[in-house]
């Protein structure tokens, strides 16, 4: 069940942003007057179409992008025939430089507004919450097997990033100025002393893993029990609500990520609990089940900050967020071009993609993931390559500059250039997913 819930949520962000995507070349089109003769979402075969203006529209039954076909433009359907015949005015080769380079940019324009929209829409929405860093450093952090291969200790306090303060503890974690710059470092208090911890230039390659990158590094959540489940160990050994266990077999358990550590380690057995209840401190025998557990829920004692955005500030925010997702992807980029990075670990295709989406429907995330995927799209697609929208823009911006229009023939060969390039690519990727999962 998890995996259709994966590929339906694939499915359905890629028609969404491919879809508008090809609609922005349509509508482009036939503002100018050029004839569209096909747009189709997912490629073919054929699974049903109807015809309306002139123009059928279509589902293909191969759902992984989508196509529109404008007469008298040299595309991915090498219709030759077509541009054998004298042009017309209403073909796409028959109309100015600076229209043609309009329905050129029109998918990538509605990307990046599709995109704009979503995290407008999801900073309207939900606002947000973070904890401060001052909240987290009244605790210090724990630090996963992962962060202490850097340098980390659970119970470091964050003094700084290169150098630079910072307001929210998932600045510390989530920061590409980190991940993806170059000799990134933390500035770490420990001890009474301020220690440098350097991030390696590849360790984004790790943080890639599954689950890498959430449990890299935690605040260090203090708690209290805050529900007991009747019928079980700890209901049974007389812990009640708000008590604060302190200790598991004499170890102390500070964060309730080490309490949980504690628990796991005497899974089956009786464990001792040191526990604080009303400024006394107990000693509670309970035995734990095989899976680590006790019984009860625990309640969290670090505070977090709630800001709720008005719509101006959410346009704000909003166009902000997904702007760095285009910056995040040209930095990534440049860490592979510059060998930081192996492009086998930080390239994904539809699997990877549809993993990242998950097993579980959340509209939230998947909203999030589309934005996400709406402005990569943009971004891949402004790219300088043949058969690519940025590639045709590229031909055009020199059309308009020098004044002469490249011939069919180059045109053509360019195309078939950058047809080899994508597939050679998508093949990569798809190739690479499939090895991940093997391996």
């Amino acid at each position: 069940m998890e995996v259709l819930v994966m590929v339906g949520q694939l499915i359905l962000g890629l028609s969404i942003i491919v879809g508008l995507h090809e609609l922005g070349h349509l509508f482009a089109a036939k503002m100018f007057g050029m004839r569209v003769e096909k747009y189709f979402i997912g490629f073919p075969p054929k699974v049903w179409s109807i015809t309306r203006g002139g123009t059928e529209y279509g589902i293909g039954a191969i759902p992984l992008g989508g196509f529109v076909k404008i007469s008298g433009m040299i595309d991915e359907s090498m219709d030759k025939e077509q541009l054998n015949r004298p042009a017309e005015p209403w073909e796409f080769r028959s109309k100015p430089a600076w229209q043609r380079l309009i329905v050129m940019l029109g998918g990538i324009i509605v990307n990046i507004i599709v995109g704009i929209i979503i995290f407008i829409g999801i900073s309207y929405t939900n606002g947000k919450e973070y904890i401060t860093k001052e909240e987290v450093n009244k605790y210090g952090v724990f630090a996963s097997h992962l962060a202490e291969e850097i340098g980390f200790k659970t119970g470091d306090r964050i003094v700084n990033i290169n150098g630079k303060d910072f307001e929210s503890f998932e600045e510390a974690v989530t920061s590409s100025d980190v991940f993806l710059g170059t000799n990134s470092y933390y500035t770490v208090l420990r001890d009474g002393k301020e220690i440098r911890i350097d991030v390696p230039n590849n360790f984004i390659e790790k943080l890639s893993e599954p689950g890498a990158r959430s449990s890299f590094l935690q605040p260090g959540v203090p708690f209290v029990i805050g529900e007991l489940t009747a019928g079980q160990p700890a209901e049974k050994a007389g812990l009640k609500q708000g008590d604060q266990i302190i200790a598991v077999n004499g170890a102390p358990t500070p964060y309730f990520q080490i309490f949980k550590q504690q628990l796991d380690e005497v899974k089956g057995e009786n464990a001792s609990l040191s526990v604080i209840r009303n400024h006394d401190t107990l000693t509670v025998s309970t035995p734990v089940k095989d899976d680590g557990t006790i019984g009860i829920a625990a309640k969290f004692l670090l505070n977090y900050v709630k800001v709720d955005y008005t719509f101006p500030e959410a346009v704000g925010v909003g166009a902000k967020t997904a702007f760095n997702a285009v910056f995040s992807q040209v930095k990534a980029f440049g860490k592979i071009f510059r060998g930081e990075v192996s492009a086998t670990k930080s390239l994904s295709g539809p699997i990877g993609i549809a993993k990242m989406f998950g097993g579980t429907w959340d509209w939230g995330h998947f909203w999030f993931l589309t934005g996400l995927l709406s402005m990569i799209l943009a971004f891949m697609n402004a790219l300088p390559i043949p058969a690519l929208d940025g590639g045709h823009s590229v031909i055009l911006l020199f059309e308009m500059i020098s004044g002469h229009k490249p011939s069919d023939k180059f045109l053509e060969k360019a195309q078939v250039v950058g047809m080899v390039l994508l597939l050679g690519l998508m093949a990569f990727a798809i190739f690479n997913d499939v090895w991940k999962v093997i391996f």
